[in-house]
């Protein structure tokens, strides 16, 4: 028999060297943290987060998106305790309150006739579960995709995804095809928004006509592309991308994971911007303010077409819907997609002013709410708009001094990703605007 092993978790209180060190030892190398010196947080209240030194930082990734209501929200934090009083776990052979509450509440939240829902533990089990969904409906078996877009770590998430830093393994799972991205800054026809003609979105009956057998079941894509670097397409690119696709018999996977539950403001979910009903929809992260969930929901004809055993063991976790009901309240009872729309103005603003000031660093500024993004450059000047990483990282360390936490993305690792907790009120996004200002004056990439 092998030796038990001693647990050390206790030397670690409170010191933040011994926590990356035994990070580094015991942990798969793949697990990667953001700064030269990673933080170790210990504590987060609304909009702000604590390291175990005690120094306080203004978070504004949120968790990649997922802290939608604010760190600790009472309210979330009361009903996933009450829920934890009474049971933590029973599987989806069981029914309990807070889940079919929680399906009931995404069908009244949703856009069009989706009503039916499926939950899962993340959002790589969501998109999973709709791709599933669009072969069964349709009796087909190819998916459209962005290029630029992410969909996850699983082999078929790994097929949909289309950036080559997040394709561990080569595969080709689920008969994938790439279109186009919408990607206007880095257009890959060498055109200019209006007068390209929406080309990146005409292309995809072109891909459809020369890469399947002609008849495709679905098209996945994000509204806006998270970790693509908050790309965000012409208002007219859906409407012409998802004619063409059901002309050749396809669905449409609307993925909100990333820009559901009010994150581009105004509207609760990011396809509401541009006028599409999708067949599907999955969702994640923000759903339950931290609370590991997926959802996958669809119209009622295409949701009973899944038949046969399907099972996802902590889909559907009674602690987690009822943190996914807590927050979908507060972001009713506060109407997020408002204050959202109201605050990311104001970021917004904020930032095509930092845009003029860094001119030669700053590319582009893009994105809707309260997920923008702007994109470094090496000289904004030149026509090849070169990619500069190395800004990008010496960004991250000056906001990181002065307090500030932000996020990374994009195929070249240069978009900031800027996505506080929606609750963020004008005077902090000011405060991140005013950080974000000094530190880019000492950035030189």
């Amino acid at each position: 028999m092998a030796e038990r092993k001693q647990s050390v978790s206790g030397g670690l209180v409170g010191n933040a060297q011994s926590v990356r060190e035994k990070h580094k030892e015991f942990l798969f190398p793949s697990v990667i943290n953001y700064y030269k010196e990673p933080l170790v947080l210990v504590e987060g209240k609304g909009r702000r987060v604590t390291d175990i030194e005690g120094k306080e930082y203004l978070d504004f990734f949120g968790g990649i998106l997922t802290v939608s209501v604010g760190h600790a929200h009472p309210r979330v934090v009361e009903a996933a305790k009450e829920q934890i009083d009474k049971v933590v776990h029973t599987s989806t052979l069981y029914q309990t309150l807070p889940f079919v509450e929680l399906a009931e509440t995404i069908a009244a939240i949703t856009p069009g006739e989706l009503k039916k829902s499926f939950f899962t533990a993340s959002g790589t089990e969501a998109d999973e579960t709709a791709v599933m969904l669009a072969q069964m409906y349709t009796g087909r078996h190819e998916i459209i995709a962005l290029r630029h877009g992410y969909s996850g770590r699983s082999l078929l998430a790994q097929a949909l995804t289309a950036q080559a830093p997040w394709r561990i393994l080569p595969t080709q799972v689920g008969a994938i095809k790439h279109a186009v991205s919408p990607y206007c800054y880095r257009c890959a026809f060498g055109l200019s928004y209006p007068s390209c003609d929406i080309q990146c979105a005409r292309d995809i009956e072109e891909l459809i006509r020369t890469t399947t057998v002609g008849q495709v079941a679905g098209f996945l894509a994000e509204p806006i592309q998270g970790v693509g670097g908050f790309v965000t397409p012409p208002q007219e690119y859906f409407k012409i991308a998802v004619d063409i696709v059901r002309r050749y018999g396809g669905v449409f996977i609307c993925d909100e994971i990333q820009t559901g539950f009010g994150r581009t403001g105004g509207k609760m979910f990011g396809i509401e911007h541009y006028g599409v009903l999708p067949e599907i929809m999955t969702m994640a992260k923000g759903v339950a303010n931290g609370f590991p969930l997926g959802v996958t929901t669809a119209i009622p004809g295409v949701a009973d077409s899944l038949k046969g055993l399907t099972i996802s063991t902590f889909g559907g976790n009674p602690v987690s819907c009822a943190a996914a009901n807590a927050t979908l309240a507060v972001i009713r009872d506060e109407n997020i997609p408002a204050h959202v729309e109201k605050v990311g103005a104001v970021l917004r603003s904020g930032l095509l002013r930092l845009k003029e000031k860094y001119s030669r660093l700053i590319g582009d500024a893009r994105g809707m709410g309260l997920m923008q993004a702007i994109e470094l450059v090496e000289d904004e000047t030149r026509k090849d708009r070169t990619p500069n990483a190395k800004a990008t990282l010496e960004l991250f360390e000056e906001t990181k001094k002065r307090g500030l936490l932000i996020g990374k993305g994009g195929l070249y690792g240069n978009a900031i990703r800027i996505s506080p907790p929606m609750t963020v009120s004008e005077d902090e996004v000011e405060e991140a605007l005013q950080i974000l200002d000094k530190s880019l004056a000492v950035t030189k990439g």
